[in-house]
């Protein structure tokens, strides 16, 4: 390894390669609709693929002499814990709830300080993706153990 280089880049591209392959796995003991068809399983699969091909494409493009600029770890960190916490609250309180909190707060991680735009989020981002995916698409959404805002606002 070249002086100042850092293998960063191939243990990224290592770690979604095996993070991919965990997802795959896990997407695919998602049940199939009523009618045989894959429905929920779809998306975590395509995002579990997609895992793998950056993975995959970070790994031939990673030289020996590529170096890692620092700043966005903190970032990246507070990424990986949003997505930790999401599915937590997601597993807990259901769909709607648990993205009208994450969405303003990934907003918040990319720089978006605007109340007003951060609040839009909060409504806005539950509400397209719910429509999107679970009307349109007719994905089942996932709903909460303990309250989910779909029993209160009626359906899905």
């Amino acid at each position: 390894m070249a002086p100042g280089s850092s293998p960063a880049p191939r243990l990224v591209g290592v770690a979604l390669v095996l993070i991919g392959i965990g997802a795959t796995a896990t997407s695919m003991s998602i049940s199939l609709d009523q009618y045989g068809r894959w429905g929920a399983r779809f998306f975590p699969l395509a995002g579990s693929i997609a895992l793998i091909l950056l993975g995959l494409a970070e790994l031939r493009n990673a030289p020996g002499t590529h170096t890692t600029e620092r700043k966005h770890l903190p970032a990246i960190a507070a990424l990986l814990m949003l997505s930790v916490a999401y599915v937590w609250v997601i597993s807990g309180f259901g769909y709607l709830i648990a993205t009208a909190l994450a969405a303003p707060a990934a907003l918040w991680i990319f720089g978006i300080r605007s109340a007003a735009g951060l609040g839009l989020a909060a409504l806005l981002c539950p509400a397209a993706y719910h429509l999107v995916f679970f009307k349109l698409l007719g994905v089942f959404p996932p709903l909460g153990r303990y309250f989910d805002l779909l029993d209160v606002i009626g359906g899905y």
